[in-house]
């Protein structure tokens, strides 16, 4: 600790002082991940900012205390500390051959099986990344069922500038899907090399720009087109959705496995339509009577859990214990979130009050975080340095 007569502080001081101080996620030193920024003594104030590498940080205020605390206890008394939490998307610290210029990370959302609500969750992640002031596309490579431009409200034919396809922009999320290229009722009939073009074109022909997070809708399954993504430029990780029940779990397991075979990080489980929250539905839709049941809990256990596990509980938390695999959160089966999304607005599903909006939130934060330590994990290239 400095001395209390001390009069004269330096960047080194400070820096020094916060030796120690980890990010909880990485594990690793704050002042060695070089996340200390702007470092200004003037006055008697001591103003820094902590450049956190994701906006959707889920831990960015216990950060803020630790910073604070380890300050506050090795620095001299008297100080105005002025903390100014700050964030950066990183990508990998190396470059790849395949990655796309601009774009820092690549997340693929797949399933097993249909049916679970990928496409659902895909449209989530990307709104949700891009809640927090993330720059995001959505790439929806489901090419048999493109329901992302459905789900987000976009409509429109991408133009050609040049030999570079214009994603369709709308609600901040720049996007990409066989949807805008087809008659509405048309059906898509074709071969795997057919689909490999497609993808290809869909990666390397759009003018994506500067992008932190581009998510990939895959269609279900373990067939043509993640084996084509996986094979044609290195993704930062993928997402594997479920719902709790059995069958659905015996296939994301076999999504998983085709995952790792391919080399593909595994980010995470995400547990859609984990429950049914019966007694906040009556009370928020029912009438007079339904609410009164409600209230009464006579469709409830003994214990008054005001949630129904329709598809069994717990399943997907269980599997992505056992796989090793991080689990990113439970999402209920809410009647909002199939409103929105069947009404082209589903970023409203984020929007205040929105009973879905923190089973939401939570999920992207737990992927935010898991991009993060996927990333740091990726060793950087050593600096070579030619001296004279």
């Amino acid at each position: 600790m400095f001395s209390r007569s001390e009069s004269t502080l330096t960047e080194r001081d400070v820096l020094e002082a916060l030796k120690g101080v980890k990010d909880p996620d990485l594990g690793r030193d704050l002042v060695d991940l070089g996340m200390i920024k702007d470092v200004k003594i003037a006055d008697q104030t001591v103003s820094l900012a902590v450049n956190l590498t994701t906006p959707a940080c889920p831990l960015k205020a216990q950060i803020e205390r630790d910073v604070r605390a380890a300050l506050e206890a090795r620095l001299p008394a008297g100080l105005t500390l002025q903390i100014n939490m700050t964030a950066d998307v990183r990508g990998k610290g190396i470059r790849e051959s395949g990655d796309i210029p601009g774009i820092k990370n690549v997340i693929a959302v797949g399933s097993g099986k249909g049916g679970v609500g990928k496409s659902t969750m895909a449209a989530a992640v990307a709104h949700g990344l891009k809640s927090y002031g993330a720059r995001v596309g959505l790439m929806d490579a489901d090419v048999y069922g493109p329901s992302i431009p459905h789900l987000v409200g976009a409509s429109g034919r991408p133009m050609a500038i040049g030999e570079r396809i214009q994603p369709i922009e709308a609600s901040g999320l720049k996007l990409m899907s066989m949807g805008f290229l087809l008659e509405p009722d048309k059906a898509v009939i074709m071969r795997g090399p057919m689909l490999h073009g497609i993808m290809t074109q869909f990666l390397r022909q759009v003018d994506w720009g500067d992008l932190d997070y581009l998510v990939i809708d895959l269609p279900p399954g373990t067939g043509d087109v993640p084996l084509t993504l996986a094979q044609s430029l290195p993704l930062t990780g993928a997402v594997v959705v479920c719902t709790p029940q059995e069958v659905a779990l015996l296939d994301a397991t076999r999504a998983i496995t085709m995952f790792r075979q391919l080399k593909v990080p595994v980010l995470g489980m995400i547990e859609n339509m984990a429950f049914f929250d019966m007694l906040g539905y009556l009370r928020e839709r029912g009438g007079p009577q339904a609410r009164k049941l409600a209230e009464g809990r006579e469709y409830f256990d003994a214990s008054g859990d005001e949630r129904v596990y329709l598809f069994g509980r717990g399943g997907a938390r269980r599997k992505a214990e056992q796989m090793g695999v991080p689990f990113l959160g439970e999402i209920p089966l809410n009647i909002v979130l199939r409103e929105t999304g069947d009404e082209g607005k589903i970023e409203q599903a984020f929007a205040p009050g929105s009973p879905a909006r923190p089973y939401l939130l939570g999920m992207v934060e737990q992927l935010a975080a898991q991009i993060s330590i996927q990333n740091i994990k990726t060793p950087r290239m050593p600096k070579l340095e030619i001296l004279s």
